[in-house]
């Protein structure tokens, strides 16, 4: 039969024969060379190899520190120098990082045809006329948003946003609250970004100056800011932000939040100077809000006028004529023990309280009533250091309040009584002492502060139920 050209001898033979392995052939062993030496791989092929090489070395290198630091794991990360090129890379990346959410966010006219397809795709309560929407009218308007304006409105269109907003008997929900939801959230995440771009060690803090960068960056778009003098901006940028570290950086560590201050009440507060002033806000609004340009006057003014000698700091005589005197010679005496520092200067007992300090006395009395303010206040009525308030703390303190009220010319009054009623509103866990908690947990703490600090806060408790009858008709 054919075998296909060979004979039986010759096939055996070929058998026999041993085909070389690829590694053993020329052209193989030239071409690794080549490639292993780099010059005939591209510039991106370079890249990668070089790139590969500089993470296994920085692998072995963390390897090596792991084995010499032995069991205990690295706590603290070095941040990288200025100028260098870790520093300069992690600029860039943030930078990107949030040009790309901020590309995503939807702007002022994005918001307007939001809200035009809302009301155009709704359906009126025949009860009370509010415009509302069930689930389908919510997916049909989200697809109508999606093709007039992009897929970045379509996160605002999930089920479980829908299922956040309160229903009516047949499953809808107003129109309105969503809107403002859709507002709020893309008004958050802008400030955020605002304030990440300012974050130079990108820590998710903000130093003082760098809050003050982002006030100054609002001001042109607050409607009741926009005509405030050139020369007092950096003076209201630095009132302004000080009331955000009183609140957001309650151990004093100089530097706050931003996630504390996005959910923080004074962010909110800022933010009503959107408003204008003619039409929509009164006078007494105004003085309230510790961000308007009213108040930040008010406090600029009250400092200069009780500085009588001018030096940029004031005494405890000085301090004394704030209120027009009614606050206690003990509590001054105690807020410079407590919250003012000790002078460089004028000798080794001077204390002088700096303007810094000064905000920070003037927020914790208007704001009694917040565990930031309580805090501040409680350490000066603890004359002690013990942390709690006993029943002769208490009588220390008011003997001052029972000196200027009779003063004052009214009518006398028993300290032990006065001492009865702070525990009655107390009522503390321990009724032998008073802690801060207990004055957090009876909802009275600010008026209890103001009974002991303060001749005319005790004179408003004492006159409560004629001021709340004063207050009646007026409302009426």
């Amino acid at each position: 039969m054919y075998s296909g050209g060979w004979s039986d001898g010759e096939s055996y033979d070929r058998q026999q024969r041993k085909i070389p392995p690829a590694s053993s052939m020329l052209w193989v062993r030239n071409l690794r060379r080549f490639i292993g030496s780099g010059a005939g791989l591209g510039s991106e092929a370079l890249m990668e190899l070089e790139t590969k090489r500089i993470l296994l070395d920085i692998f072995k290198e963390k390897q090596k520190k792991s084995a010499e630091a032995g069991t205990i794991p690295s706590f603290y990360k070095k941040k990288p120098e200025d100028g260098s090129i870790s520093h300069r890379v992690q600029r860039l990346a943030k930078y990107r990082f949030l040009k790309k959410q901020s590309d995503l966010l939807l702007n002022a006219d994005d918001l307007d045809a939001m809200w035009v397809c809302l009301r155009e795709n709704c359906v009126i309560d025949d009860a009370t006329g509010a415009e509302k929407m069930n689930y389908e009218d919510f997916c049909h308007i989200a697809s109508v948003c999606t093709e007039q304006i992009g897929p970045k409105c379509r996160r605002f269109f999930s089920p479980s946003n829908f299922m956040k907003f309160e229903k009516d008997e047949q499953g809808r929900i107003a129109i309105l609250p969503f809107y403002l939801y859709v507002m709020r959230t893309v008004s958050l995440t802008q400030a955020r970004i605002d304030m990440s771009e300012l974050d130079e060690d990108s820590d998710g803090f903000l130093q003082p100056h760098e809050m003050e960068a982002y006030i100054r960056g609002l001001i042109p778009n607050l409607a009741q800011l926009r005509d405030m003098p050139a020369a007092f901006v950096q003076m209201y940028c630095r009132i302004a932000a000080h009331k955000f570290f009183f609140f957001c950086d309650p151990h004093r560590r100089g530097k706050a939040c931003i996630k504390k201050v996005l959910l923080s009440n004074c962010l909110q507060e800022l933010m009503e100077l959107h408003q204008e002033s003619e039409e929509e806000v009164t006078d007494t609004e105004q003085a309230e809000n510790w961000f308007s340009l009213t108040s930040a006057q008010r406090i600029c003014d009250m400092f200069l006028a009780l500085d009588k000698d001018a030096n940029g700091t004031l005494s405890k005589q000085e301090l004394q004529e704030y209120a027009d005197g009614t606050l206690t010679e003990i509590f001054i005496e105690r807020v410079y023990d407590e919250h003012v520092r000790r002078g460089k200067t004028g000798g080794g007992n001077s204390r002088e309280m700096d303007f810094e300090s000064f905000l920070d006395f003037v927020l914790a009395l208007e704001n009694k009533d917040t565990p930031e303010g309580l805090t501040y206040l409680f350490r000066c009525l603890d004359l002690q250091g013990r942390g709690f308030l006993t029943t002769a703390d208490i009588h220390s303190l008011f003997r001052d309040v029972h000196h200027k009220w009779i003063e004052g010319g009214n009518y006398e009054l028993c300290i032990e009584d006065v001492r009865d009623e702070v525990w009655d509103m107390v009522k503390p866990t321990d009724p032998l002492q008073i802690t801060l908690a207990d004055l957090l947990a009876c909802k009275q703490g600010g008026t209890v502060a103001s009974m002991l600090i303060d001749v005319r806060g005790f004179w408003a408790h004492d006159n409560r139920e004629n001021l709340l009858q004063e207050e009646e008709p007026e409302e009426e």
